[in-house]
């Protein structure tokens, strides 16, 4: 025992415990009993049963070195398969040696080093992760951050945007202990990025056509980033909520954008007409060139034919100038006569039942007036 028993146990002779005496009374405040009434144990005893229990569990004692060594081969046992443990399907493992990292385990069962030396570490990579930059709460509840939102456009403009980030973790190893803060972190690259961005594009392409092109440009330069932390983050999606000017300037600025709605409205106005009256001018022109030149074309060849004849006239005349002579004569008299009225006066015609008078126009008259009556 680690105390005598005459000695009355710790407390000194009479084994009485703290307060004296063993008696009925004594200094015992509940007089030898306990609060219930009955009489407090016997710790002695209660030694004395449970060595005699172990004495039969381990025959020997514990003076026996087979039975030290079985209890030290069960602790090591229960100890050694206590290293097992499981990583689910969202889930990869992280073993840390005396605290030092050392690898990233894949779902499955999986074994390491229990504890006290070594440790494992099982965040949720499968978990979406936000962060709203220019804005906290959602829905009605929403209150602005005007130090996270105002960020300056490349025409010098500010632009009020707000804007969410959502990552995953990629690899967990680096994201645990490459990264103090990691949401803070990420936060911080999303929003040094998007400014970066917005800094080399005016307030209107941000505002309107540019917007999603902005959006994920600032996405890819985030994700780089995270890559040249080593931090293990896949950043899925850079939405831009909301990008509109200043509270303090958004009349005003609605006001410039109607003025240039309506000068970009007569410009559209102006190049209609243009395009109209331009088009129809240039026709007109082209069909003008186009009639000259066939007029031109006309007359040189008319010209041209008139000297070849004149060419083949000349040469027939040369060969045969009599007739040729004759020819001439008779045609041009043709031509003459062909448009003159004619009398024709016979000077031999002396003979009875002979005219020797032929008016030609009266009679050709005469020949067409029953003809245009009878077509009447």
């Amino acid at each position: 025992m680690f105390y005598k028993q005459q000695g009355g146990g710790p407390w000194g002779g009479g084994g009485g415990g703290p307060w004296g005496s063993g008696g009925g009374g004594g200094n015992n405040p509940w007089g030898g009993r306990d609060r219930s009434g009955n009489p407090p144990p016997d710790l002695e005893e209660m030694l004395r049963r449970g060595q005699e229990r172990l004495r039969r569990f381990m025959p020997g004692g514990f003076g026996n070195g087979r039975a030290v060594l079985l209890v030290a081969a069960a602790i090591v046992f229960f100890w050694g398969i206590s290293g097992f443990y499981r990583v689910q399907p969202d889930e990869q493992g992280v073993e840390l040696l005396f605290g030092k990292y050392v690898k990233t385990t894949q779902p499955g069962l999986n074994y390491w080093f229990p504890t006290p030396i070594g440790e494992v570490i099982r965040p949720k990579v499968t978990q979406t992760n936000q962060v709203t930059i220019g804005f906290r709460g959602s829905g009605t509840n929403i209150r602005e951050v005007p130090q996270e939102s105002h960020i300056l456009a490349g025409d010098q403009n500010i632009a009020d945007i707000q804007f969410v980030v959502q990552w995953r973790i990629r690899e967990a190893g680096n994201y645990l202990f490459n990264m103090r803060d990691p949401e803070l972190t990420v936060k911080a690259a999303a929003e040094s990025a998007l400014r970066e961005v917005v800094g080399r594009n005016p307030l209107q392409a941000v505002m309107t056509n540019q917007r999603d092109l902005i959006a994920q440009q600032s996405r890819d330069l985030l994700q780089q980033i995270m890559d040249g932390y080593n931090a293990g983050v896949t950043i899925l999606d850079l939405r831009i909520q909301k990008a509109d000017p200043p509270k303090e300037v958004i009349d005003a600025f609605n006001d410039v954008q109607r003025a240039k709605q309506d000068e970009e409205r007569l410009r559209n106005e102006a190049l209609a007409y243009r395009n109209d009256i331009v088009p129809r001018a240039k026709g007109e022109a082209a069909r003008m060139v186009q009639n000259a030149t066939a007029e031109k074309e006309k007359l040189v060849k008319e010209a041209e034919g008139q000297a070849a004849r004149f060419t083949a006239f000349y040469q027939t005349y040369v060969a045969n100038k009599d007739i040729t002579i004759r020819r001439m004569y008779l045609e041009s008299m043709q031509d003459i006569l062909s448009k003159a009225d004619k009398i024709i006066i016979d000077e031999n015609g002396k003979g009875s039942g002979v005219v020797p008078y032929l008016p030609l126009p009266e009679i050709t008259k005469k020949k067409a007036q029953p003809q245009q009556g009878g077509g009447q």
